[in-house]
């Protein structure tokens, strides 16, 4: 492959950043410490002195102290941070990616093109130069704000980014007893930090280190996920040059296994399947092409499951993965996401000629079948589960019991617990498309479903979200520990076999996870004391009446500005720019809101916000009243907490700001109070990041700001007042 095939989409221009001098200070500022500075001089066309002279005059530290681990478990943040900067040859470079690598990335690492808006931003080659006298007295403006909101002991890390995986690499040999008798059978969950994309090729990177399986075990977690792509794992005898490595990759899978059985937790794997395939690669075999998504090069065609040779693929790849990893606890398939698979996944049959004649939920259900069929025929005990997410949802019938029908005997049926529950928030009625922690189920759906599954002799499963959501993802947990344990409360009086306990997110060890083995009320009174246990229990009730003000749908959690929260820059005028999935939120206030007028929309972000200050207030009074052996418990606990309130609040002043100013009704004084409050926010969640490394990661999306993300919003603020105001910093 070359760089020409790689997406661009629509390829608008990129972005200007007017709050940077120059856009080669801008490369440097975002990937400092993240890069070495031979690195940068390299892409742009310089040598290391100028490098590091260029970024001692915007203020940053000198000389850095690069972390490798960004370019092996950061990768997105890089690729999200150069986006609208670099052009795909000198982002390779940063990468030290080929053409292939990154084209694999976009296409097979959690919908990481959908996260980026489905385009390339236009962006021209950036190059060292010297600074004009302009640029010049422009970069001392810009130290002068960083002088004023950052001392330099504030611009570095206390704790370095990814310092939360050294804690959990080696088994600590403690035991822990989860209690004897656990109502759900199953309880497996995505480790916080594994690897999504391609992650058995590289063994070093181990998603699943001993200290890890300890501490999830420890609070009752039998099994993890994750994520296996067919056609690297079994050299699929049309196309086994996709498989390239399967055997050392399969050799780790087992690695991993035997060492995961030693706790009591069984691994499995998340399909996806059949991937669909760039267009090019019909051309090949025309015969097994379905429904095509795209245009021109960027096209992709779903392998048609209503062929011999596409069936064939799923059971006989299945079965070669379990026939050569006996140790795999089972499997689960998602069969209608984001990703284009079988011609039904995205409700378009109809425009396959062969599954045109076929009904959803035939295709669907035989997809499932056939995964299980390979599964058992090597490993009869497995469990093979299938997940209803999109079921139905998105077509003008719901098939969704007609699919379960159709489910063999052997497959576990799961159920998004939260699936359409009811919601009325700031007036404005809807219902849960997705997960929630806001809106805890399970709602009628999910029962009835599960309900028939059960008639039928299918063990059942609940998808459930219990440490974080898309509502706050780059959080490690969100303490609304009264929604989620009376979730847990009534899906153990529905009888479901198992539970799921996290998508990529949420899998955090701790937080709210452990109220699968104790109560809310005996966690304050073991880990805050019995003399503060009372005011911790008042603040968590405080966090989850706060949290329902959540103005809830499918589209806010995916699309608003909450989840990278002030990390989101503001523009003085409109971007042009549509909200890319979790990635991008730009200024898109229309997307943010989804169904809610904008004004219920800014007073439920302003309510919660306000809402959960509170909770903080109930944190601080009890402070005192923990003894000093369990202080540390108090003091991550209120550094979460006031991370999940910097989120919020933010989300709530770029709503306000956004609105009026399309609305054209922004005041100097509305411009200054916005811009000092978001300031202040930024400020507090760096020195949060600075010293607690979870904050602002997730696994599938790594580091969705570091420090010079939230510096740089800064900067942003004031340039955004200068531009409207007219006023001088």
């Amino acid at each position: 492959m070359n760089v020409s095939d790689l997406p661009v989409g629509n390829h608008p221009p990129a972005l200007d950043l007017p709050h940077f001098p120059t856009r080669f200070q801008a490369v440097i500022w975002r990937n400092w410490q993240l890069v070495g500075p031979e690195r940068l001089a390299h892409i742009l066309g310089t040598d290391v002195p100028h490098v590091l002279a260029a970024a001692q005059a915007l203020g940053l530290p000198v000389p850095p102290n690069v972390e490798p681990r960004w370019l092996t478990r950061g990768y997105v943040t890089l690729i999200r941070n150069n986006w609208h900067l670099l052009p795909y040859e000198q982002l390779l470079l940063l990468l030290d990616w080929t053409p292939d690598q990154l084209a694999f990335a976009l296409r097979e690492d959690d919908f990481l093109w959908q996260k980026l808006g489905n385009l390339k931003p236009r962006c021209e080659p950036v190059t060292y130069h010297d600074l004009s006298p302009e640029e010049t007295h422009r970069t001392a403006e810009l130290r002068v704000i960083m002088d004023r909101y950052f001392e330099p002991s504030r611009r570095t890390y206390t704790e370095p980014p990814f310092s939360f995986i050294d804690r959990y690499r080696s088994a600590t040999g403690r035991t822990h007893t989860p209690p004897a008798k656990s109502p759900f059978e199953l309880r497996f969950i995505y480790p916080y930090f594994a690897v999504y994309g391609d992650a058995l090729i590289n063994p070093d990177l181990d998603p699943f280190p001993d200290g890890l399986l300890e501490s999830l075990a420890g609070y009752g977690i039998n099994g993890v996920w994750m994520q296996a792509i067919l056609y690297t794992l079994y050299p699929w005898p049309l196309a086994p040059e996709l498989a390239e490595g399967w055997e050392k990759r399969l050799a780790t899978l087992r690695a991993l296994c035997d060492r995961a059985a030693r706790y009591g937790v069984g691994i499995y794997l998340y399909l996806n399947e059949p991937r669909s395939m760039p267009i090019g690669f019909f051309d090949r075999y025309p015969d097994l092409k379905g429904v095509v998504e795209g245009n021109g090069r960027e096209a992709l065609a779903a392998l048609c499951t209503s062929t011999p040779a596409v069936k064939d693929f799923l059971r006989q790849g299945v079965r070669h993965v379990f026939d050569r990893v006996p140790q795999l606890a089972g499997t689960f398939t998602i069969t209608a996401s984001e990703n284009l698979t079988h011609c039904w996944s995205h409700f378009k049959g109809a425009s396959c000629p062969r599954c045109a004649r076929r009904r959803p939920a035939e295709v669907i259900a035989e997809v499932n079948a056939l995964i299980a069929e390979g599964a058992h025929a090597a490993k009869p005990e497995a469990n093979v589960i299938a997940w209803t997410w999109g079921w139905g949802i998105n077509s003008d019938t719901d098939w969704t019991t007609e699919a379960i029908d159709r489910l063999p005997k052997d497959v576990m049926l799961m159920c998004t617990s939260e699936e359409y529950v009811p919601i009325t928030t700031g007036g404005v009625n809807t219902r849960v498309t997705d997960y929630s922690i806001s809106n805890p189920g399970p709602g009628d759906r999910a029962k009835s479903l599960w309900a028939r599954a059960k008639a039928r002799g299918l063990k059942t499963i609940a998808k459930v979200q219990l440490n974080t959501t898309w509502e706050c993802s780059a959080l490690p947990y969100i303490p609304a520990v009264d929604l989620v344990e009376g979730h847990l409360d009534r899906l153990r009086a529905a009888g479901v076999d198992g539970i799921m306990a996290s998508w990529t997110l949420g899998g955090f060890p701790g937080g709210n996870l452990e109220l699968l083995t104790h109560s809310a009320t005996e966690l304050a009174d073991r880990d805050f004391g019995p003399a503060a246990a009372p005011d911790i229990r008042r603040a968590w009730t405080a966090f989850s009446d706060a949290f329902r003000e959540f103005p809830f749908s499918c589209p806010v959690a995916y699309l608003g500005p909450h989840n990278p929260g002030p990390r989101n820059l503001f523009h003085a005028a409109s971007s042009g720019y549509r909200a890319a999935m979790v990635g991008f939120p730009y200024d898109d206030l229309n997307a943010w809101r989804s169904e809610y007028p904008a004004e219920v929309f800014e007073e439920q972000f302003r309510k919660l916000s306000d809402g959960w200050k509170t909770g903080i207030e109930w944190l601080d009074r009890a402070k005192p009243l923990v003894p000093s052996d369990k202080r540390a418990n108090w003091d991550q606990l209120h550094r979460v907490a006031l991370a999940n309130w910097c989120h919020y609040r933010s989300a709530y002043l770029q709503i306000a700001f956004t609105r009026a100013r399309d609305a054209g009704t922004l005041t100097v004084e509305q411009v200054n109070r916005i811009m000092d409050e978001e300031i202040q926010i930024c400020r507090t969640l760096a020195d949060l990041a600075r010293s607690d490394s979870r904050i602002g990661y997730e696994s599938s999306n790594h580091y969705t700001y570091s420090i010079n993300d939230l510096i740089e919003k800064v900067l942003n603020c004031e340039s955004v007042r200068r531009a409207i105001t007219g006023e001088k910093t």
